[in-house]
Parts: structure tokens; sequence; C-alpha cells
């Protein structure tokens, strides 16, 4: 029998959400950026562990790019992207020299170090621990899900975008979750229509629906269809908070839903 893993720097972490997708470019950085900053309005600490290796992004989306990383007894310490300390970020990113140096690294590296921020970061109490991963199903959510799974209770917010290629490759990450034995809080359909800024019509740019579909079809909860809305773009790009300051965006009532939600899904699926 499989010893219990010492809770160490994870013990006072009630929730892990890994954020998934077997697709890239479907926003799994904004999705994790955005509700750990709707959790943090809702009045829970909440922590983002980057594991995106190489293409580490949520620290210029919370305007945290260039900040150092101090040691401390019991390891690395966070980087705090605001006064009340509400919201802590771990990213590779800010163990590079530079913003343009690449991480040419093999598998075995990507996992020590996956390793090494489970154990080694300094995270305290935390409400949530958001990890934003790399798409896929390769060596890096293996090593995340086996690094994590002897802690709290651990499960799954998968993001897809609407169109047919995207929910095929999703549906593959709903396997891995299946096979892992990681629970799926649920499913988030990510770039769902264009709102127009002058008229308020919604265009489905990329169709509509798929999200939902994919959802019901695996049987897990699908929790909400998250607009295109350049107003959120600018947010991401200025490293400004979107939830604070965009409050009549039509992406807003729909990121609020989603942690809504994931409040309430997650202590019932995850316990």
């Amino acid at each position: 029998m499989e010893a219990a893993a010492e809770p160490g720097n994870l013990a006072g972490v009630r929730h892990i959400i890994l954020v998934l997708s077997g697709k890239g470019g479907v926003g799994k950085s904004t999705i994790s950026t955005e509700l750990a900053l709707a959790l943090r309005h809702a009045g829970k600490k909440v922590g983002i562990l980057d594991v995106d290796l190489c293409g580490p992004s949520i620290p210029r989306m919370l305007r945290a790019q260039g900040r150092a990383v101090h040691q401390c007894d019991s390891g690395w310490v966070p980087v705090f992207v605001d006064q009340e300390q509400s919201i802590s970020l771990m990213s590779v990113g800010f163990l590079l020299e530079s913003p343009d140096e690449a991480v040419v690294w093999r598998g075995p590296k990507k996992n020590a170090l996956i390793k090494q921020f489970v154990a080694d970061v300094a995270w305290g109490q935390l409400d949530y621990l958001v990890v934003d991963t790399p798409p896929g199903t390769s060596d890096e959510h293996m090593a995340a899900v086996e690094a994590l799974r002897p802690y709290s209770p651990l499960g799954a917010l998968v993001v897809t975008t609407p169109q047919a290629v995207s929910v095929g490759d999703v549906r593959r990450e709903l396997t891995f979750c299946r096979k892992t034995g990681l629970q799926v809080v649920g499913v988030v359909e990510n770039m769902s229509g264009f709102v127009c800024p002058h008229c308020a019509e919604c265009t489905n740019v990329f169709s509509r629906g798929g999200g939902e579909a994919l959802a019901r079809l695996a049987g897990v909860p699908f929790l909400g269809s998250v607009p295109l809305d350049p107003e959120l773009t600018r947010s991401l790009e200025e490293g400004q908070d979107f939830i604070r300051d965009f409050p009549k965006s039509p992406a807003f009532p729909a990121l609020s839903s989603i942690a809504q939600k994931v409040m309430s899904e997650a202590p019932a699926r995850l316990s």
C-alpha cells in the first residue's frame, strides 16, 4: 500500500483545480486568470500554478512580469499580484533570465520542475489552487496529476471552443481524466460568440454549443459559455483586473457565473 504523502506546503490548500484542454489556443490561461480573479472577488484566497512551461503567459496577464521569486525556510515564496496578497502566482516565467528565453527542455527536466513546484512552493492558506496546464495529454499533465494526487481534493476544469475540431480534441482530454481517475468539475466553452460593442448583436464566429453538447455527452457539468470580448482581450494584454474594471462587459456575467458554479460544484464533486 502506497504511503500517504506528507502535506507539506500544500497542507493549507482546500481545493486544487487543473485547467485542461486537449487543444492549444482555446484560452486555458485566460480562463485560469479570470477564474482566479472572480474567486478572489468572491472573497476567496487563490493561488495560480503555471505549469505551461513553454508558454508561461499568466505573469503578463496579471502584470507580474519581471518579479523575483524569493526563498524562505519552507521553500519558494510565490509572487503576490495584489496588495491584499489574495492571489499568489508561481510560474517558470519568473525563473527565466529574459522574457524571450525559450524553455528547451526534455520531458524529465520538465517533470522535475513540476514536482518541485508542487513540493517546494510555500502557498500558505488557500481556498483554491488553480493549475494552468499546456495543451494535450502528455508528460507535463501526467507529472502534475501524479504530483498533486496525494494532496488536497483534486479536480479538472476542461476548456474548449465551440467548433467540432476543438471539441473532438477536448473529448480526448476527458478520456485522459477518466483514465487517470481525475474528477471533472465541469466544461467551459470559451470564445462562444462575438458580441458587437456597437449594436450588441452576437455573431457565432466559431459556431456555438459544442462545449455544452460535449458536457452532456460525457455526463459532466457544463459551467458556461464565455463570449469573445475586446474588453477582456485588452484587460489581459494590459494586466488589468477584468472582474473589477469591466462589470458591464458581456463576458463579466459568464465568468462570474462560472466561478460561482466552481465554488458550488468543487466541494460536492471532489469530496
